[in-house]
């Protein structure tokens, strides 16, 4: 393990280190950084104007985790529930959109939204002549832009614990006399509550922090966490702010992490225990 230990060592534990480090000292007076320690920085980050940036960075985050949660569940369900033969080439078709680079598949949906894009289009050609609608630079279509982007790190984090599960349960059930929503409801979305949080996490933990889909499909009209670290660094030159509200952000992705983890320990020990018992 000593490669990989030395690896994330000097990749990510020393770097985070610095960050963490460079936000307990403040800016200069005509930037750069002035090497006398402060708490200001993280004091600032509880300001109304920066509290409301990040509550409307975790409210647009988690709607796109909600909505990627439930296209995604619904699509591995699917899956799993196809024949063998078939999962595999759904599951290629389901990641496929990560085999082109993140800057394309977000101009994609430039494409599609503008004025005069593919749907408004599509639009005229059903025979509508209204005023085309604002769909682009709009938070719907941040929204959607990150749903799309890590739609398939929730599909493959429900499909894990869905293509596990034992199909004797859900017909035990209904045998049992419950109905289809019944055993949906009772047995199998408890059994797949793992995959689910796994996903939501992914998500949510990725979209909080984004600053590209907001720049591009948002037309910087929706500040987001990511969008004010990245002024702070190369816009504003005030790179020990920039480093507190990075080290906040990412304390908030440990946290939300170590949560999921442990959830899932958990419910593997109470699966262990009901197995054994």
């Amino acid at each position: 393990m000593a490669p990989a230990l030395l690896w994330l060592t000097a990749l990510m534990v020393v770097p985070c280190g610095l960050i963490l480090a460079l936000g307990f000292f403040r800016r200069g007076l005509y930037g750069g950084i002035d090497y006398t320690f402060t708490l200001e920085n993280f004091a600032l980050i509880i300001d109304p104007l920066y509290a409301g940036i990040f509550l409307t960075s975790a409210r647009i985050a988690g709607l796109a985790t909600l909505i990627a949660v439930v296209i995604g569940y619904a699509a591995a369900y699917a899956i799993a529930a196809a024949p063998r033969h078939r999962q595999p080439l759904l599951l290629f078709l389901a990641v496929l959109p990560f085999w082109s680079n993140y800057l394309i598949r977000t101009y994609a949906w430039i494409v599609l939204l503008n004025r005069e894009g593919l749907i408004t289009q599509a639009l005229r050609m059903l025979g509508y002549e209204g005023e085309p609608p604002s769909m682009l630079y709009t938070e719907g279509a941040v929204i959607t832009g990150l749903v799309y982007n890590y739609l398939p790190f929730v599909i493959l984090a429900c499909y894990a614990p869905l293509a596990r599960l034992n199909p004797e349960l859900a017909e035990a059930s209904r045998d049992l006399g419950a109905s289809a929503f019944t055993t949906f409801r009772r047995v199998i979305l408890p059994m797949t509550l793992p995959g689910i949080a796994a996903g939501a996490v992914f998500v949510f933990v990725l979209s909080v922090g984004n600053f590209i889909t907001p720049a591009l499909l948002g037309g910087g009209r929706f500040q987001m966490m990511g969008n004010l670290i990245y002024a702070q660094f190369l816009t504003a030159n005030d790179w020990p702010f920039g480093a507190a509200i990075s080290m906040v952000l990412i304390a908030i992705m440990m946290g939300l992490l170590t949560l999921q983890a442990i959830a899932a320990e958990k419910g593997a020990g109470e699966r262990r225990e009901g197995a054994n018992g």
